[in-house]
C-alpha cells in the first residue's frame, strides 16, 4: 500500500473508531451523585447506609464509577435550602432529597437535573409533581404516605389510652405537609371527642415549654406529625412525653425504639432501597417522567410495653394483635 493511500486509509479508520471511543469514554466515566438528608441523626446515617448497600448492589459503587456527594442538615428549612442549593450549582447527574423542605427548593433551583425524592407527603396535591403515574418534569420518586394515614393517630391513641380527651399535635407549621396532617388529624378527632391543639416545632425551647403547660391539665395525649424538625427534636419529644406521662403516637417506628410509645406509619429504609433503584435507572437513561411515584404498599404498627407499663398502659389484645413489631 502506498503512503498516502495508507494514510487516506488510517485517516478513514481512526474517524470510524473515534465515535466508539468517545462513548465508551462516556460510558465509562464517573457519574455524580448529590444526595441531600435533611437530619444528621443515627436513623438518618441508618437510611444513607442502606441507599449506599442498595446502590452497590446495582453495581454502582461510591468511588469507582459513581461520586457520592453528600450533605447533611440539623432539620432546619434555612441549611437544608442552602444544600440543595449548593447542589444544583455542582450540576450532578442526579440529586437525592428527603422531605418536602428540600423538594420544593430544589424544584425552585432546577428544571433540568433529574431528582429522586423520598419522604415526601403529597406531592401532587403540593403542585410538585403532575400525577403520581406520570410525575412530568424532572423530579420522582416515593411518598411517605396519604393524608388520610394521619386520621388513624387519634384513632390509635384513643384506643390504647381511653381516658384522654385532650391532644396536642406536634407539628412543622412552615411546611405543606404540616399543615396538611394537622387538618386530617383534627377531622378524625372531632368525631373521637378529641380537643385538638398544635404545638408548633420551631425550636426545643418552645416545644418544651408548650408541652409542659399543655401537661398541667389532665387527661392529656400527643401526636407527633412527620417532619424533619421531628427528627431534630427527637430526643427531647420522647423524652418530654415520659416526664409528663403523656401517651404519645408517632408516625415512625425509630421513636418506638428509642423509648416511645407507639408508632404506625411507613418503611423509611424500603424508601431508600426504592430511590436506589431509581438513582440506578436514570444513570442508565430513563427520565424521572418515565418513573412513577410510588405511595407505600404497607405500614407497620409497633408497640414497646415497656413504655406503655411506666405509663400505667394496658395495650388491648386487639392492638397488640394487629402489631408488627412489640418491643418488651
Amino acid at each position: 500500500m502506498r503512503r498516502r493511500e495508507f494514510i487516506a486509509f488510517l485517516g478513514g479508520a481512526t474517524a470510524a473508531v473515534w465515535p466508539l471511543v468517545v462513548r465508551a469514554q462516556q460510558g465509562d466515566r464517573v457519574r455524580r451523585v448529590s444526595v441531600n438528608m435533611n437530619t444528621d441523626t443515627a436513623e438518618s446515617r441508618t437510611n444513607y447506609a442502606t441507599f449506599v448497600q442498595s446502590l452497590q448492589k446495582l453495581g454502582w459503587i461510591d468511588g469507582q464509577n459513581v461520586r457520592l456527594e453528600t450533605r447533611w442538615a440539623r432539620g432546619r428549612a434555612s441549611e437544608i435550602r442552602k444544600n440543595v442549593i449548593d447542589a444544583v450549582a455542582t450540576a450532578p447527574d442526579v440529586i437525592v432529597c428527603t422531605g418536602t423542605t428540600a423538594l420544593v427548593p430544589l424544584l425552585q433551583a432546577t428544571r433540568t437535573v433529574p431528582i429522586v425524592f423520598v419522604n415526601v407527603a403529597d406531592p401532587v396535591g403540593s403542585g410538585l409533581v403532575k400525577t403520581m403515574a406520570r410525575p412530568g418534569g424532572n423530579a420522582t420518586g416515593f411518598v411517605q404516605f396519604e393524608y388520610n394515614l394521619s386520621g388513624k393517630w387519634p384513632e390509635l391513641l384513643k384506643q390504647i389510652a381511653p381516658n384522654v380527651t385532650r391532644v396536642a399535635v406536634l407539628r412543622d407549621a412552615d411546611i405543606p405537609s404540616g399543615i396538611g396532617q394537622f387538618a386530617i388529624v383534627q377531622a378524625a378527632a372531632s368525631s373521637l371527642g378529641l380537643e385538638i391543639s398544635a404545638i408548633n416545632e420551631a425550636d426545643e425551647r418552645n416545644i418544651e415549654r408548650e408541652v409542659t403547660d399543655f401537661a398541667g391539665i389532665p387527661n392529656g395525649g400527643l401526636i407527633v406529625t412527620s417532619s424533619a424538625l421531628s427528627v431534630a427534636h427527637l430526643e427531647l419529644i420522647i423524652a418530654l412525653a415520659a416526664r409528663h406521662k403523656l401517651p404519645t403516637v408517632y408516625y415512625r417506628r425509630y421513636f418506638v425504639d428509642r423509648g416511645g410509645l407507639i408508632s404506625y406509619g411507613y418503611d423509611a429504609l424500603q424508601q431508600f432501597r426504592g430511590a436506589a433503584d431509581y438513582v440506578d435507572r436514570i444513570l442508565k437513561g430513563t427520565k424521572p417522567a418515565e418513573l412513577p411515584v410510588q405511595a407505600p404498599t404497607k405500614y407497620e404498627l409497633v408497640i414497646n410495653l415497656k413504655t406503655a407499663k411506666a405509663l400505667g398502659l394496658t395495650i388491648p389484645p386487639s392492638v397488640l394483635a394487629r402489631a408488627d413489631e412489640v418491643v418488651e
